[in-house]
């Protein structure tokens, strides 16, 4: 029987690599873009629940580490949709 770690690293694989297929089967670079980040910010949050042993934090640093990794994804989406008016 798989354990936790086993599945997250598995689900974690399937991320990635959706993140290099999906985005050339979309039309527009902006939706891509928001893909790819959206599939980062579920990346990161499993990565630091699963691999950072956060699942057993204080509901305060999981909220602070979850914030953390959704500013960080919209800046960088709004930096790519800024790129990509320009």
């Amino acid at each position: 029987m798989p354990d936790r770690l086993d599945i997250s690293w598995l689900v974690l694989i399937g991320l990635a690599l959706a993140t290099l297929l999906l985005p050339p089967l979309l039309p527009r670079p902006l939706l891509a873009n928001a893909l790819v980040l959206i599939l980062a910010l579920i990346k990161g949050r499993r990565i630091a629940l699963a691999f950072l042993d956060l699942r057993a934090a204080p509901v305060l640093w999981r909220g602070l580490v979850g914030a953390w990794i959704a500013i960080l994804v919209l800046f960088a989406w709004l930096a790519s949709a800024i790129v990509s008016l320009i």
